[in-house]
C-alpha cells in the first residue's frame, strides 16, 4: 500500500483550509485517511502552517510520500532536514548528539527569521495606515479650508461693491466740477 502525505480541502468557497492528512494513495482527495497529522491555512499572510512535527517525522522514516505542497511545507517546517540528518546517523557518519544539535540550531534561526517577518508585516501594516490617516488628514484640511474660503468671499464682495461705487462716484463728482 502506497501511503501519501497530502492535503485534504475544507472550508467554504473561496476561503479554502486544508488538513494536512497520511492517507492511502487511493483514497480520494477528501475521502478516508489514516491520520491527521495538522492544519493548513493559506489564507493568512504569512500561511498558517499547524502540525505535529513527531507525527510527520515519524511517517517521513517510514516511506510516506509528501506531495509537493507538503513537501515544501515539510521542508520550511525543518521535518526534512531532520530525516537528513537522522539518515547521517544511521549510516553512522554523525552522532546523535551533533545531529540534534545541528537541528536545534537551524530550528533557532528558522524561528527567529520567521519571527522578524512577522514584525516586519506588522510594522509595514501599521505605517500603512499612519500614512492613510495622515492622506486623509490632509484631504480633511483641504476641505476645511475650501470650506472657509466660500464663505469669507461671500461677505467681502459686499464690502469691496460698496468701496467702488463710492469711488467710482468720486470721479464721476471731479468731473462734474472740472466741467462746470
Amino acid at each position: 500500500m502506497a501511503v501519501k502525505i497530502r492535503l485534504a480541502r475544507r472550508g467554504r468557497k473561496k476561503a479554502a483550509q486544508f488538513d494536512i492528512v497520511v492517507a492511502d494513495a487511493r483514497a480520494p482527495r477528501d475521502g478516508r485517511f489514516i491520520e491527521k497529522i495538522g492544519t493548513y491555512n493559506p489564507n493568512t499572510n504569512p500561511a498558517t502552517i499547524n502540525f505535529d512535527g513527531e507525527k510527520a517525522f515519524d511517517w517521513i522514516m517510514k516511506g510516506a510520500q509528501p506531495t509537493d505542497t507538503v513537501r515544501a511545507m515539510l521542508s520550511y517546517r525543518g521535518v526534512l532536514y531532520r530525516k537528513h540528518l537522522q539518515l547521517g546517523v544511521i549510516k553512522g557518519a554523525i552522532a546523535q548528539d551533533v545531529a540534534d544539535e545541528r537541528f536545534t540550531a537551524w530550528k533557532e534561526q528558522k524561528d527567529a527569521k520567521i519571527e522578524g517577518k512577522l514584525t516586519s508585516l506588522g510594522t509595514a501594516k501599521e505605517e500603512t495606515r499612519k500614512q492613510q490617516l495622515a492622506a486623509e488628514t490632509k484631504v480633511k484640511e483641504a476641505r476645511a479650508e475650501a470650506i472657509r474660503k466660500k464663505q469669507t468671499p461671500a461677505a467681502e464682495p459686499v464690502a469691496e461693491t460698496e468701496g467702488e461705487t463710492a469711488e467710482a462716484a468720486a470721479p464721476a463728482e471731479t468731473t462734474e466740477e472740472a466741467g462746470a
